[in-house]
């Protein structure tokens, strides 16, 4: 196993929600439009998702620190698994100019409507899916708040793809360590299929063969 890192953490607790408004806001139905991944979910209504998700350069820290932290080169081959537009990717190509990013979501909006910069690098895939890639084919892949989304059979699959194709790897998934923080995800989480402590994360971690590095975001 990898180590557990605190990369994204700042940026989601910089961000306050409305769990309860969420959950006393006819859920059920914006759960189902949530989880068709199109305009309603990005750029929609916020009960549906993101309310809208415009660049605003909120992620270039989490590159540079990945950057840092990978020590990586700079002509270095980064993958996102579930990219969505394409912002983080976005900021990796304006740190080291000469690497060469790639990313993958199962939205075709969010491709669509991508960061015009990187947006002939994204394609429409799903993260369960085999990918395209052969051993080892990229310096670090990256998944960020996509692999909860994935059933229990689903999430084995992608662990091994993203081990696989990846020298370096991270992954980041919602948690719970309490009581309080189970039903603070189960309000606000609209798309997620899998809640687990990160004892049990890490134990499927272990269980699949995934050694790379992971990181957990609570609803506190």
């Amino acid at each position: 196993m990898g180590c557990l890192l605190n990369v994204v953490t700042p940026l989601h607790k910089s961000t306050n929600r409305d769990v309860l408004g969420r959950i006393n806001d006819n859920k059920i139905d914006a759960m189902r439009i949530a989880r068709k991944f199109d305009r309603n979910y990005w750029d929609g209504d916020r009960r549906y998702g993101y309310g809208g998700y415009h660049y605003d350069g909120r992620w270039e820290r989490v590159a540079r620190s990945l950057v840092d932290l990978y020590q990586l080169p700079p002509d270095a081959r980064i993958l996102d698994v579930g990219a969505g537009k394409g912002f983080l990717l976005y900021e990796f190509t304006r740190i080291l100019p000469n690497c060469q990013v790639t990313g993958f979501d199962l939205s075709d909006y969010a491709v669509a409507h991508s960061k015009e910069e990187v947006r002939d690098k994204l394609f429409v895939h799903q993260a369960q899916h085999p990918y395209p890639f052969g051993d080892k084919a990229f310096d670090l892949v990256i998944s960020i708040n996509t692999l909860h989304n994935l059933h229990i059979f689903e999430l084995k699959a992608a662990l091994q793809e993203i081990e696989r194709v990846g020298k370096n790897r991270y992954v980041l998934v919602e948690g719970y360590r309490n009581e309080q923080e189970l039903f603070n995800l189960q309000c606000w989480a609209l798309t997620a299929n899998a809640f687990f402590t990160p004892q049990e994360w890490t134990w499927l971690y272990r269980e699949f063969g995934y050694t790379g590095d992971y990181e957990f975001i609570y609803f506190e």
